[in-house]
């Protein structure tokens, strides 16, 4: 079944095969069970400001920067994009309200799968549209060892975001490696797409309340319905990319 996936994105794509040197999972809804956390905190925060926006549409624009999705509600709501000054006040809000809510746990089968990648010799990198710091931090108190600062591409280092493609490709130029030398983990609808428009073998995780087909729709080559299922089929998938 996965030789199949692996076959049609070659097909499809035009890439040449395979080999495996990175895995690049997004953050939120991959590694932490935090995505409930943000679309609390989004619905909260908009109202707050005056604007509309609820818990599963934040499903649908997790992976943005803070910026490109109260620039969205704003235009929808409000006509008109936000001010540098109400970006900054709305996702300062935003990030409070994250914060005071229970935290996120790591997300069951992320730490076995990681290691096991690791024990692989591959690198594990994380690619997030998320600027909290206060999960920045977090993710080397629950993974320790797993990654490095300097192979992470988080908000602070992309103008664009998801779905645009340059987080990955940022990140395949910071472990100076090829698009068919990595593969995408991703929950998101956005983060799929970027994925994939990255030219990534990308596989999806449904962890969200999104029917699969929605992230089918974006392309992703294969989908698992949790992480700790990934994690179970982790050996037979990678003895396909060697």
């Amino acid at each position: 079944m996965f030789q199949e996936a692996i076959n049609q994105y070659l097909t499809t794509r035009h890439h040449p095969h395979i080999h495996l040197k990175a895995v690049l999972f997004d953050m939120d809804g991959v590694l932490f069970d935090s995505m409930k956390n943000h679309a609390t905190a989004w619905h909260e925060a908009m109202r707050q400001y005056g604007m509309h926006m609820t818990r599963e549409e934040a499903y649908m624009h997790e992976g943005r920067t803070g910026a490109s999705t109260i620039n969205i509600v704003s235009q929808r709501e409000r006509g008109c994009e936000a001010t540098e000054e109400e970006i900054r006040q709305i996702y300062e809000t935003k990030s409070q309200l994250f914060n005071s809510l229970p935290v996120a746990l790591p997300m069951p089968g992320a730490l076995e799968v990681l290691k096991k990648i690791q024990q692989d010799g591959l690198i594990p990198m994380v690619v997030t549209g998320s600027g909290q710091h206060s999960l920045l931090d977090k993710l080397n108190h629950a993974y320790p060892g797993i990654f490095k600062q300097e192979l992470m591409v988080t908000a602070f280092d992309v103008k664009y975001g998801k779905p645009n493609p340059e987080p990955y490709l940022m990140a395949l130029k910071k472990a100076n490696i090829q698009a068919n030398e990595a593969i995408v983990i991703e929950n998101a609808p956005l983060g799929v797409r970027a994925g994939v428009a990255a030219g990534i073998f990308t596989i999806a995780v449904n962890t969200g309340p999104l029917p699969d087909q929605v992230l089918l729709d974006e392309g992703a080559d294969y989908l698992f319905p949790s992480m700790a299922a990934f994690n179970e089929n982790w050996e037979e998938l990678y003895t396909l990319f060697k």
